[in-house]
């Protein structure tokens, strides 16, 4: 059974960091990307960037470009998403996701976490 677990939200002043890690377990995710959404009050999810497990390649979204960066820890089999320089705009419920392809969308993604609240406060 796969079971993506994330954590590490909350609440932060702007300007502030937060570093949110999402555990992988239930299957062998070698050949998957690992992808972190967020899905703001009252909008669609949207992509923040993925990383691939093996070579630990990531590419980002124009919004995270610079202040959040993704890393992960094989022999942890944890993914995490370091967010510095955090604006009120990046309040949302932020998800982990793993899927096969290089996608930027979600529906191409074939397992999805609880996702964590994260609010950033003016």
């Amino acid at each position: 059974q796969v079971q993506l677990v994330e954590s590490g939200g909350g609440l932060v002043q702007a300007g502030g960091s937060l570093r949110l890690s999402c555990a992988a377990s239930g299957r062998t995710f070698s050949n998957y990307r690992m992808g972190w959404f967020r899905q703001p009050p009252g909008k669609e999810r949207e992509f923040v960037g993925r990383i691939t497990w093996s070579g630990g390649i990531t590419f980002y979204a124009k919004s995270a470009k610079g202040r959040f960066t993704i890393s992960r820890d094989n022999a942890k089999n944890t993914v995490y998403l370091q967010m510095n320089s955090l604006k009120p705009e990046d309040t949302a419920v932020y998800y982990c996701a793993a899927g096969t392809l290089a996608s930027s969308t979600p529906s191409q993604y074939d397992y999805w976490g609880q996702g964590t609240q994260v609010t950033v406060s003016s």
